[in-house]
């Protein structure tokens, strides 16, 4: 892998190369183990910029192929609503009665 193990893997999150190696040296070697111990994935992206970045360094650490270790679900990001939207009944998603 590159020399400089500083740089960003995850941006949401600000989780390092040198972050994400280290937990998998410790013996966590799955995105759910990876994303617990790091954060990685739990940002506004929910994964989908870095979870293939992951999961690559996973299979090369590990030896594991590459369709062992890749998630194949993500969750949506979550936007936030008012609370006062709420107790109207509404939200931006709600149509107007």
């Amino acid at each position: 892998m590159a020399e400089d193990k500083d740089f960003f893997i995850c941006r949401c999150e600000e989780v390092t190369l040198r972050e994400i190696e280290q937990v998998i040296d410790e013996g966590y070697d799955t995105l759910d183990d990876v994303k617990r111990i790091t954060r990685a994935g739990m940002g506004l992206c929910q994964g989908r910029s870095c979870s293939k970045v992951i999961a690559r360094i996973i299979s090369q650490k590990t030896g594991k192929p590459i369709e062992e270790v890749l998630q194949v679900s993500y969750r949506f990001p979550v936007r936030t609503e008012k609370m006062k939207a709420l107790e109207q009944g509404g939200g931006s998603d709600a149509t107007d009665n």
